[in-house]
This record gives C-alpha cells, sequence and structure tokens, in this order.
C-alpha cells in the first residue's frame, strides 16, 4: 500500500494523533467518510471538511466567515499538491496552516476515515483523536444530505418551487414568472413533418433551408471527416441522401433549432464543457450505442439520437428562467463535483434542470419518447414507456465522464442498465474508445456550432 504523504504524516505525529491506514478501495470499510475542498477569496484559501457523501454548501460557509468563497480549480490548488507531493486534498484540519471550517455533524462521529492525500487510501481516526485535530477551527452546518429523485406530477413539483419564489418576491402567474419561449417556427414544422406519412426529402430540405444558419450547420455536420462523406456536400439534399439519411437529418434539424431557441448560458462551473460540446458527444455516444443493439431490441435511432442531442437543455432553461440561482448551482458544482448536478438543483431550487426540460418538452408537443428521456435520464429504473431514451443517455453521460470527455461524477456502468438495454459491457468500452479516436473530428463540429 502506497505510504501516507510525509507532510500528513509529520501533521498527524505533531499532533499527537492515532490513526490508521485503509484502503478505501477494498470495502467494507467501516466508519463516516470525510472529504475536504480547497475554497479561496481575495483574502486567502480556506480548507472546508465536510462528510464525502454531502453537499458541500458554499453559500453557508460564506454566511458564517463573511468571505465570498469559491471552489478553486486545479490550476489554483496545484501548488499545494506540488509543495507537499500530494494526489487528493487531505481531510486533516489546518491542513498547511490553512483557515479550516469543519462541517458540525462530523463532531457526532465515533470513526471517521479521512482522505489521506494518497489515490485510494483513508485515515481511520477516532472521534477523540478527530476532535483533539479541531482545536482553533470554525465548524457550523455547511454540508447537506442530498436529496433523493422527486417523482409523480412534474408540473405540481414546478408550481410549487415557483410558488416559493414568488412568495418571496411578488406575487406573480406562473407563466409571468417563467417566461419560457415558445417553440420556434422551425421546430414546428418539423414536428408537423414527423407526424406526416406523405413527407419526403424535398419537404425536409425545404424548411431546413428557410433558415440558412440551420441550414448551413446541417450541411457542416454532414460534411464533417466524422462522417467520412464522399465528395463535398453542397446542400440539404446532398446531406440527407449521400450522408445523413432523413431520419438523422429530421431530429439533428429539430434539436438544432430547439439549442437556438435559448440563449447560451454566460455562468459555467469550472471544468464544464460547453453545452454544444456535450450534446453532440453524447449524441454520438448514443449513435453508436445504438448499432451495437441487436436489431430485434434496437429503439427508433432517430429518437435516440434527438433525446441525446437535447440531454443538456435544460441548462439552457435553468439559466434562462433562474440566473441568479443558475450562477449559485454552478458555484456549488465546482466544490462538489462527486454530486450529481440534478441533486444540486434541487438543493437550490427543489427541481432538477430535467424535470424542467421534460416539462417545456411536453408543453411544446414534442414526442414522449424525448420528454421522458430528459426528464429521466438520471433515474434509468422509473416506470417509463420510453425509459430506454433514458437509459441510453446515461449510460452514454456515464461512459464520457468517466473518459473526461465532459463535466461529470465518475461512477461505475450499472451492469443491470446495460443488460436491459442488451449490450455487453465489452460494447460499451468499445463505443467509448471510438468516441475518443473520433473527438478531434467531434470538436470541430462543436465548433462550427459555437
Amino acid at each position: 500500500m502506497p505510504s501516507v504523504p510525509t507532510s500528513v504524516k509529520e501533521q498527524l505525529d505533531t499532533q499527537k494523533i492515532i490513526y490508521q491506514v485503509a484502503n478505501s478501495n477494498f470495502p467494507p470499510v467501516a466508519g463516516h467518510r470525510v472529504r475536504a475542498t480547497i475554497l479561496q477569496d481575495s483574502l486567502g484559501q480556506v480548507q472546508a471538511i465536510s462528510p464525502a457523501e454531502n453537499l458541500l454548501d458554499i453559500r453557508c460557509i460564506n454566511k458564517i466567515l463573511g468571505r465570498d468563497l469559491r471552489a478553486t480549480n486545479q490550476k489554483e490548488r496545484q501548488p499545494l499538491f506540488d509543495k507537499y507531493k500530494l494526489q487528493t486534498i487531505p481531510a486533516l484540519p489546518k491542513l498547511a496552516g490553512m483557515p479550516t471550517i469543519v462541517d458540525e455533524s462530523l463532531l457526532h462521529s465515533e470513526h471517521l476515515l479521512l482522505e489521506s492525500g494518497t489515490q485510494g487510501q483513508v485515515l481511520s481516526i477516532k472521534k477523540p483523536d478527530f476532535l483533539q485535530a479541531l482545536a482553533d477551527t470554525d465548524t457550523g452546518a455547511i454540508s447537506v444530505a442530498v436529496k433523493v429523485d422527486l417523482s409523480g406530477n412534474d408540473e405540481k413539483h414546478i408550481l410549487k418551487s415557483v410558488k416559493q419564489f414568488t412568495n418571496r418576491r411578488i406575487q406573480q402567474r406562473l407563466e409571468e414568472t417563467l417566461e419560457l419561449p415558445s417553440l420556434p417556427e422551425t421546430a414546428q414544422r418539423i414536428i408537423n413533418l414527423r407526424v406526416d406519412p406523405n413527407a419526403d426529402i424535398s419537404d425536409l430540405a425545404g424548411i431546413v433551408e428557410m433558415d440558412p444558419s440551420l441550414a448551413v450547420q446541417v450541411v457542416s455536420w454532414a460534411s464533417s471527416p466524422y462522417y467520412s462523406a464522399p465528395g463535398k456536400i453542397k446542400s440539404i439534399h446532398d446531406a440527407i441522401v449521400r450522408v445523413l439519411g432523413f431520419d438523422m437529418v429530421l431530429n439533428l434539424a429539430l434539436g438544432l433549432a430547439l439549442g437556438k431557441s435559448l440563449s447560451m448560458p454566460v455562468e459555467s462551473p469550472y471544468g464544464s464543457t460547453s453545452y454544444w460540446h456535450q450534446s453532440v458527444f453524447t449524441a454520438a455516444t448514443v449513435e453508436s450505442l445504438v448499432t451495437k443493439i441487436p436489431r430485434e431490441h434496437r429503439p427508433g435511432f432517430g429518437m435516440a439520437y434527438l433525446s441525446g442531442l437535447l440531454s443538456n437543455f435544460g441548462t439552457l432553461i435553468l439559466a434562462e428562467v433562474f440566473p441568479p440561482h443558475y450562477e449559485d448551482i454552478c458555484r456549488l458544482q465546482e466544490a462538489n463535483p462527486h454530486i450529481p448536478y440534478q441533486e444540486i438543483d434541487r438543493h437550490v431550487l427543489d427541481i432538477s434542470r430535467d424535470q424542467l426540460s421534460g416539462w417545456l418538452m411536453s408543453l411544446w408537443n414534442m414526442p414522449e419518447e424525448v420528454s421522458e428521456a430528459l426528464r429521466y435520464q438520471a433515474s434509468p429504473d422509473a416506470e417509463s414507456d420510453h425509459i430506454v431514451y433514458a437509459q441510453l443517455i446515461k449510460v452514454a453521460r456515464s461512459l464520457l465522464a468517466n473518459e473526461g470527455l465532459i463535466l461529470g461524477p465518475k461512477e461505475k456502468l450499472d451492469p443491470a442498465i446495460l443488460k436491459e438495454l442488451h449490450l455487453l459491457p465489452e460494447q460499451a468500452t468499445e463505443v467509448i474508445e471510438s468516441i475518443s479516436e473520433s473527438s478531434t473530428e467531434l470538436l470541430n463540429i462543436v465548433k462550427e456550432l459555437s
């Protein structure tokens, strides 16, 4: 087992703290897991120590300390890592002499497991020794247990959440508060075309060509080296016939049209990928996963692709409708990279962006497959007639996050979901390896959209 960093060992010995070293990769290891986060403002850095499974609430810390702290990024932490030979941030109070604030819930834990500074290794410490290490530190309620997924009527939850906001400001009706956009005209035409049994290539090309910027994007997409199209793509008709196909262009155009209906957010968490980056990579991964599923179990390709392309649409809604709160959410994401964004959304707003996007898709009369895919992408075991599309997004985003291609907690793929999709683990591995190899081509598509 790797040794405890010398700097950490010296601090433990100086404070005469009794500890044992344990390997966190081999459960069960009894005890309350503890993590540390380095925060910073113009006055300097502060260390926050909290339960590993909880959401660290920076707003509470700033209120207690009278500071304007936010989570540090990797570049800001690197000097500390280099100086003390660390792989992770040790959850040891007063690390490097830093002011420290500790979540008060840890004061009642009889046995704690602290991040040691070495990857995969924890320090097993009993309550008296931990309390001894807390001398001259601040304590407070600085973290909360994450909320479980809300089930039931999403509109009811959204109405309740918005009512809470209006009660704190001025009473307004729901539609006045949300000010959600209407469905773009181009998108409406494409949806009408989708249900027209007599629709053909000319009809689709005509609709897309009516929006010059959309037409350019579709042609650019089809011309990408990612699709290895033979010869130059000169028109929407070419893109449909020679490269992408009717179903693909229809859903691609619909996804692009909806993406243009809201402004791109100015705020974003450290290290996050742009809206189009996440959309393009998720759609491409979903596309590849679908091709691996046996034909007799394969879901609708176009619907799956559209769901992947719109999977991040809730971020646009959140930034558009609740800008100050979205900024809070971004800061919390930076401080809690281990927590899924849906749980951070609910901590701040009582609803998640997935609920908002699923609800808006229903209001816009989008296909049920899409609205349910967006709503349940973090709940792949939910009761839904179209859960397969949510499951595809869940697998795609997990693969991308684990590979570092998009922002998100790293997590093991659930074998049960793969089994329900009729996919083998090695097929999922093949897909993400292919996407990783094609990342340059996909980034070029993102660049054109941005």
